[in-house]
């Protein structure tokens, strides 16, 4: 794909000014669905990114065998656990989606088939509902890609080299822009390919983050940015402009780390 065929976003989008008024409310409840035995803590980091992020309230859905790991290690969040295994799963996660701004679904759930119709399930009850789909719900749905398509909101989906292989069966380092273009503009999704100078398109627009370093390499920095993007949509921006400056904060709060 040429430089032509796709216009380059160069300003990274501002969030609104906050009114002096504005209460929890006012900016936007973030459900995360995350983490599972030994990975509890994929789904803390997640939903404390999304609440240091700005959403007005975040909870956390987990599953209920380590509910209470998740719900002591941060106060600020409240909790939802579950049982993938059971159908009601769906419907208990359902009922707190309804009265949720965002989605973030993915981090540590592990990629049992459960898992999988749990994360079918809930992206089919709510096309309407501004999600992030990353880590384990990428993996799940890795055959199904056809979930991806034909929804009034676009997904945002946030994979690493490795997941994005899975997605598309492979994709050479020099040919990182041109895939993720073609796979975002085929799938109607807006696409986040993590890794240095993370890129970020619709299929139309493209951006090329510019902050970031090394150090961010370490488990739980992807977690972190789910969350990120996550209370961004909570708070009314677009999926596009959400990935664009949560990618951009993730990175530049890492160099000032």
């Amino acid at each position: 794909m040429r430089e032509a065929d796709f216009t380059p976003i160069d300003v990274v989008p501002r969030l609104p000014k906050r009114s002096p008024e504005g209460h929890k409310g006012t900016y936007g409840k973030v459900l995360v669905v995350a983490g599972s035995r030994g990975m509890s803590g994929a789904a803390v980091l997640c939903g404390r990114a999304a609440l240091r992020s700005g959403a007005g309230l975040v909870q956390v859905g987990c599953p209920a065998f380590v509910q209470p790991e998740v719900a002591a290690a941060y106060p600020g969040f409240t909790t939802l656990g579950f049982d993938a295994a059971r159908e009601a799963a769906i419907d208990n996660l359902s009922d707190a989606a309804q009265n949720a701004s965002s989605l973030a679904i993915g981090p540590g759930l592990g990629q049992s088939p459960e898992v999988a119709a749990l994360v079918q399930g809930l992206l089919a009850r709510f096309p309407n509902l501004a999600t992030v789909v990353d880590a384990d719900a990428l993996n799940v749905l890795a055959p199904f890609t056809d979930a991806f398509k034909n929804r009034p909101v676009p997904l945002v989906l946030t994979p690493h080299p490795g997941e994005f292989a899975r997605l598309t069966g492979g994709v050479i380092p020099s040919e990182r822009e041109r895939a993720s273009l073609e796979f975002a503009s085929r799938f109607g999704v807006v696409l986040v390919l993590k890794g240095m100078g993370t890129i970020v398109t619709d299929g139309q627009r493209l951006y090329r983050n510019s902050t970031g370093n090394p150090g961010m390499a370490t488990g739980g920095s992807g977690d972190v940015l789910s969350g990120c993007i996550a209370a961004l949509l909570a708070q009314g921006l677009s999926p596009l402009d959400a990935a664009v400056l949560g990618t951009w904060v993730h990175g530049r709060a890492g160099d000032m780390a």
